[in-house]
């Protein structure tokens, strides 16, 4: 049987359904249907069944394999190749600098131990897709290891590089310090220090992190966990004017970091050196007692510039914060409060008829328990013997500390005509964008606890955090408009009345707050939120016929707004 197709002149070919035979020397033909009613496909798939062909259905050609995550690491992978942080990690390819590379973007995407990165890395899991992208083969976390001692050996280089982009002559630089906790006692580095996660009875390590005004991260270094905050600046000194080789520029740094020591030691030796910092409370009350420091300049207003001759030749601006002016009375009366109660249980322990309390150096040690907690003693007198104990509040002394709330002074040696008295207060407050470094570090990227036991190894992991950190912080200025941050800082810098008052958002960060959407009607997130909802846009590998191809999803119009925001193609 097969099908013959007859033309006609003025219509369509008659679709004949035939069968011939053979009569000795003749052919016979004899017609067993007319198809010309049927459709084509119908037609087709007739003939190719009459030519001997096995027919299958789409779903045994089309065969869906495995589909994974995809859209959030070609985000982060695409932002690293444009930030052109491939190159400078090495300019050449090298197994190991792939595998650092997968290690940054699987910290901003799916921050894990490196035995769980190695696992995701390899084939059929979450990263794959990655380990494809930077042409991986086998990974394990031995090789994840020996490219965290290969990016160690390169930090230096790799830190200039970051500085010789982001840094110039002149520039202001932040600098910050924090600490985070280690499990495991066997790290030299590793040691008891004040816990800023809340761990005091973990061993510590300090890292100091150098940042552009805006924040982003250009340098790290790690340091003992019982290393005080003031004696890291040497160490960032000399970085900066060794390995940066800048001469001239403005560090701004917390007043518990820049001491009075620490800029005579490390800072005025250079005379292009300046700084922006602010004093410490006893200074400040110093200023005040000698007539220096007068409240009446704040009747009209809430920033004025003094001069000392304990601070020759810098400038001293200061600043009066009604907001922060009712925070620390605030504190200040919870904390007067929470010592009284604990003062009272010692006074009841001291006065009653069974077993009471006695001794002047033990009713003496409950106290000094009381005062360590709570910090208070400078505000109450005490009466204490053997058999009694009496305390009172030292209300003079509190009023006095009352007159200066809400009052700071900003230090600088910036000439005026250089800066204004409000941009020096505005830049001693960027320093919120390194603390900001700090706890993206912590939360987002975990590089909290460390699991590492040698001094190379910490380092290595301090420093492929800080690396990620600059990925998502270039993520973050970009993706923006989606995210619950201002993303139009300035506008909200031009209606800001003044450096001291608190910082506004703009007006289109105050919508997108509100409504929870953006102006063009996409859903707003957090980073993290907005990272996952990228990573359903997925790449699935199909086999059709035998053969294995690669299709990635369509996205949805939020995906395709961060693709747009990122500059880069979806593929």
């Amino acid at each position: 049987m097969y099908i013959d197709r007859v033309p006609n002149r003025t219509s369509r070919p008659t679709v004949l359904l035939r069968e011939s035979t053979r009569e000795g020397d003749k052919i016979r033909k004899r017609t067993l249907a007319n198809l010309t009613c049927l459709p084509e496909h119908a037609i087709d798939a007739l003939q190719r069944i009459l030519k001997g062909e096995k027919l299958v259905s789409l779903a045994e050609r089309v065969q869906i394999e495995r589909s994974t995550p995809y859209g959030h690491m070609a985000a982060v992978l695409g932002t690293v190749r444009r930030l052109g942080l491939d190159r400078l990690l090495g300019p050449k390819p090298s197994p190991e600098r792939d595998r650092v590379l997968a290690m940054i973007v699987a910290r901003v995407v799916a921050p894990d131990s490196k035995l769980a990165t190695a696992r995701g890395l390899g084939e059929e899991s979450a990263l794959s897709a990655l380990a494809e992208a930077l042409g991986l083969d086998v990974v394990s976390s031995d090789s994840l290891y020996r490219s965290l001692d290969w990016l160690l050996e390169r930090q230096a280089e790799i830190e200039a590089k970051l500085a010789a982009k982001h840094l110039k002559e002149g520039t202001l630089l932040l600098y910050d310090v924090s600490s985070t906790y280690l499990e495991g006692r066997r790290c030299p580095l590793a040691a008891h220090g004040y816990s800023r996660d809340g761990k005091p009875g973990k061993m510590q390590l300090v890292f100091g992190l150098l940042t552009t005004p805006g924040g982003c991260p250009v340098a790290v270094e790690v340091f003992p966990g019982n290393t005080a905050d003031p004696s890291t600046l040497a160490s960032a000194v000399a970085k900066v004017r060794e390995r940066f080789s800048l001469k001239r520029v403005v560090w701004v740094a917390d007043r518990g970091l820049l001491t009075d020591a620490r800029i005579e030691a490390e800072l005025r030796p250079h005379a292009d050196f300046g700084w922006i910092t602010a004093l410490r409370a006893p200074a400040v009350q110093a200023l005040h007692a000698e007539g220096v420091l007068q409240l009446s300049l704040f009747d009209e207003q809430d920033l004025a510039e003094i001069t000392s001759s304990d601070y020759p030749g810098e400038r001293l601006i200061a600043c009066r914060n009604p907001l922060l002016r009712a925070e620390r009375a605030r504190k200040r009366e919870a904390l007067l409060k929470a010592t009284e109660a604990e003062l009272e249980k010692i006074a009841k322990a001291v006065s009653r008829t069974r077993a009471p309390l006695r001794g002047s150096d033990e009713i003496g040690v409950r106290v000094g328990r009381v005062h360590g907690r709570f910090k208070m003693a400078k505000h109450f007198r005490y009466e204490i013997t053997d058999t009694s104990f009496r305390y009172e509040r030292d209300t003079a002394h509190v009023e006095e500390e009352q007159k200066l709330d809400g009052i700071y002074v900003i230090r600088t040696t910036v000439p005026r005509e250089e800066m204004t008295s409000q941009a020096a207060v505005a830049a001693y407050k960027e320093l919120a964008d390194v603390e900001r470094g700090f706890r993206c570090s912590k939360t987002d990227l975990d590089i909290r606890p460390l699991h590492h036991h040698t001094d190379p190894r910490v380092r290595a992991h301090v420093f492929l955090c800080m690396l990620a950190y600059y990925v998502e912080w270039h993520l973050r200025a970009a993706l923006a408009p989606l995210l619950f941050q201002d993303h139009d800082r300035a506008a909200a810098k031009q209606q800001r009345t003044s450096a001291v008052a608190p910082a506004e958002i703009s007006p289109a960060a105050k919508r997108k707050k509100a409504r929870k959407q953006t102006d063009d009607g996409h859903v707003v997130h957090s980073f993290r939120t907005l990272l996952a909802d990228l990573a359903t846009a997925t790449r699935t590998r199909v086999r059709v016929d035998g053969h294995a191809v690669y299709q990635l999803s369509r996205l949805t119009p939020l995906q395709e707004r961060a693709f747009e925001l990122l500059n880069l193609p979806w593929r």
